[in-house]
């Protein structure tokens, strides 16, 4: 038995959104031309698959899941794993690259839904909690990793030069950790809801 001492608001937020949060792994062929000395000698260009990992969030019982769009950018295979385990395949019915946005589906009924609350209203120096799958597909183990903080600031534009989307807007800091794999996961006020 846990004693009620060490549950805190952290503790019950991650209880409530934890069970809708689930891995990413995506799968990309790119072609690759050939050596020069293999072309030489009749080789033809070929093709190289890599994986990778993302986490996201359901957001619809029936298999509706928000993730970053650069998680399944170029993706030839998706798949979802839950914290159960249970793995789908997953198709992508939406992406909007300005705001790093992609939603998935996946064909299952009754999954834990991830409750949405409001990003306009965030207080600065509340509760920020992050919750990823960052290794879910590899540890076997889709139990999430749980970072906490606070809300840094709001309304944060962000140019960025070289690779990639060039401008972010509108964005909200945390110092909270975001560890590789995280992205597409949910942060998440002290209400337990997704922000």
């Amino acid at each position: 038995h846990i004693p009620d001492s060490r549950r805190t608001a952290i503790t019950d937020a991650v209880a409530r959104v934890a069970p809708s949060v689930v891995t990413v792994q995506t799968e990309v062929v790119q072609r690759v031309a050939a050596d020069p000395l293999d072309a030489f000698f009749g080789g033809r260009s070929g093709t190289q698959t890599s994986a990778g990992l993302g986490t996201g969030f359901i957001i619809r019982a029936d298999g509706v899941i928000v993730t970053n769009a650069h998680v399944v950018a170029g993706a030839t295979n998706i798949s979802v794993m839950l914290r159960d385990g249970t793995t789908y395949p997953a198709r992508t019915i939406g992406t909007d690259e300005t705001n790093d946005l992609a939603v998935l589906k996946v064909d299952a009924k009754a999954l834990p839904v991830a409750p949405l609350g409001d990003s306009d209203n965030l207080l600065v120096g509340e509760w920020a909690i992050a919750i990823g799958n960052p290794y879910g597909f590899m540890l076997g183990n889709s139990e999430p990793s749980v970072t906490a903080g606070v809300i840094s600031g709001v309304g944060r534009n962000l140019v960025a030069r070289g690779e990639g989307p060039s401008a972010y807007f509108d964005m909200i800091q945390t110092d909270a950790s975001i560890n590789p794999g995280n992205s597409g996961g949910p942060l998440v006020n002290a209400d337990g809801e997704v922000i």
